[in-house]
């Protein structure tokens, strides 16, 4: 029995991504700029990259197809990470774009993951199976894995495999780790010679994969208007039963973003932003402070109920625990093959024995679960801190103190009753937004066109993204321009480095001049649902964190 389709999935197969005019008028070329170096680490980054290193950013501009192959060409798409509305439409619009240039061109998809490409398993993707895939969200296409190519038999593999599907370019959609890690496999198929190019495309939800040259990461529109929905239903439900404090935690792994753009669509009464509390050195007790104060005031204003939106990669921007994980993060490097066969209660004694002083002391203090979270590591080095359940932390730890007031006679008429919510997997696979259906599509487009050029080693981009579509810029990155050099594992490593929120930038400084008005007074604001048909300026409508970076640079772009 087929698949049912619902009515929305059936009218959005016909939706039509808008393309940068340059594209939809064919004629253009690429235009290589001169040589662009990263802003440090320069020396090392040169020293492992020699082959990709130093090469010009790209500019798609008027032309009559120099420098683009018109012959038969194979490409293959990963899908690396989690999942990001949009990813679909990526591959679309690497499909259409290759089939366009050449009907005889053949476009494969690795399962799975970089895995896929390790073990070579995959598929030719054919028009009637992508077509059942466009606009919608998800990653289901090919689906998705969190493998990484990095040992010398991964990267082996990788390349026989390749080269025996006659492959001339590989596109691996995926985040800033996965940019890396694209970058590591073109650099070993350029020095052993191979005609492999490997290129990228900028994916997360977390909005962390961003730069000067890359406006936003796709996904981020969509997630942080599917969580601001059900933000704002929460907001009116507060000030309709008017008794309960909702704590909610929002994905974001190591960047605030998407909590800022939710708090700017939503406008609720507490947004914690992770950067300012690591700028700032606040402690966890400083932060239970300002949240306890708040409840103090408003329910000096009658207000028992409010709205607190919490970063989860919070843990690691907050003093006492970021020391803490820092200091796990070197015993696992260094004594990881002593870790190597023991069982998680054997870990936590290990570690615990390890761990000396205020960090001790802080690991001690948590709760066991959490400790345990905080000894785990995923394939990218990362603490899971999706798993930390910073809400419920919060809402006992406000309570607690809310207590402590009372017995004092200092919290009279307070009454704190709170519930906890993590919207996370909820905005991962949403049917993307016009923008990111259009912003995906024409980052495809442009992978193909980068494909047909036969450059490797490169992250497109797509500018001006705050102007309509047709007046949107393509191009792309080098990869080791983004490089710098990180600790991962106990080593030094080069990794894209995160784009966290600016205190010092427009999005955040707009929060903060209203976050004391918002504490107190009921500003909530109600986006409602994703619209996909009606007026532009509703439905095409960017985050309003791209709007605030861009809109002086938008207009300068427009005028040239």
């Amino acid at each position: 029995m087929a698949r049912e389709i619902s009515p929305l999935q059936k009218v959005r197969a016909a939706y039509e991504p808008k393309l940068p005019k340059i594209f939809k008028e064919g004629n253009f070329k690429p235009q290589i700029g001169a040589p662009a170096f990263p802003k440090t680490d320069k020396a090392q980054i040169k020293k492992l990259f020699p082959k990709t290193y130093g090469q010009g950013e790209v500019k798609f501009v008027k032309g009559k197809g120099e420098g683009l192959t018109t012959k038969p060409i194979n490409v293959a798409v990963i899908l690396s990470g989690g999942q990001a509305p949009g990813g679909h439409n990526v591959i679309v619009g690497v499909f259409d774009a290759i089939k366009a240039a050449n009907s005889k061109s053949k476009v494969y998809g690795f399962k799975k993951g970089p895995g896929g490409a390790i073990k070579n398993n995959y598929m030719e993707l054919t028009k009637k199976y992508v077509d059942a895939y466009r606009n919608t969200g998800g990653f289901d296409m090919i689906m998705s894995g969190r493998d990484k190519i990095e040992t010398p038999e991964q990267l082996a593999a990788c390349k026989a495999n390749f080269e025996a599907l006659k492959l001339s370019a590989v596109i691996i959609i995926g985040g800033d780790d996965s940019n890396t890690n694209a970058a590591v496999l073109a650099e070993y198929l350029a020095a052993a010679g191979s005609p492999v190019k490997v290129l990228g495309v900028p994916k997360t939800i977390d909005g962390d994969m961003k730069n000067e040259q890359i406006e936003t990461s796709f996904g981020f529109d969509t997630a942080t208007k599917t969580y601001s929905e059900l933000i704002g239903n929460i907001e009116r439900d507060a000030s309709s039963a008017v008794k309960y404090w909702h704590f909610i935690k929002l994905m974001g792994r190591a960047a605030s973003h998407v909590a800022l753009e939710c708090a700017l669509q939503t406008q609720p009464n507490i947004c914690l932003i992770s950067e300012e509390v690591k700028e700032k050195g606040t402690t966890l007790s400083e932060i239970v402070d300002y949240i306890a104060d708040v409840v103090c005031k408003r329910a000096a204003e009658g207000k028992n109920y409010g709205v607190v939106l919490i970063p989860e990669g919070l843990p690691e921007f907050i003093s006492d625990i970021k020391t803490t994980i820092d200091e796990i993060s070197d015993i696992l490097g260094k004594d990881a093959k002593e870790l190597e066969n023991k069982s998680k209660s054997e870990r936590l004694i290990y570690i615990e024995k390890k761990l000396k002083g205020h960090s001790a002391e802080v690991f001690h203090s948590l709760p066991e679960n959490d400790r345990l979270i905080l000894t785990t590591r995923d394939n990218h080095g990362n603490v899971p801190l999706s798993q930390v359940e910073t809400e419920k932390l919060l809402m006992t730890l406000v309570g607690n103190k809310i207590k402590d007031l009372k017995a004092k006679g200092k919290a009279e008429g307070v009454k704190f009753s709170a519930l906890g919510h993590f919207f996370g997997y909820e905005g991962r696979c949403a049917a993307p937004s016009n923008f990111d259906a259009d912003y995906c599509y024409s980052l495809g487009y442009t992978a193909a066109q980068m494909a047909r050029a036969g450059l490797t080693g490169y992250t497109v981009n797509v500018q001006n993204t705050i102007m309509p579509a047709d007046k949107w810029v393509a191009g792309a990155t080098p990869v080791t321009m983004m490089l710098n050099m990180e600790q991962r594992k106990g080593k030094p490593t080069p990794v894209i480095k995160k784009a966290l929120v600016e205190t010092k930038g427009k999005p955040f400084k707009f929060f903060a001049s209203q976050r004391d008005k918002w504490a107190i007074e009921d500003c909530f604001t109600y986006p409602g649902s994703i619209q996909y048909f009606g007026p532009s300026e509703v439905c095409d409508l960017p985050t309003k964190t791209l709007i605030l970076e861009k809109k002086d640079s938008g207009k300068k772009q427009s005028k040239k």
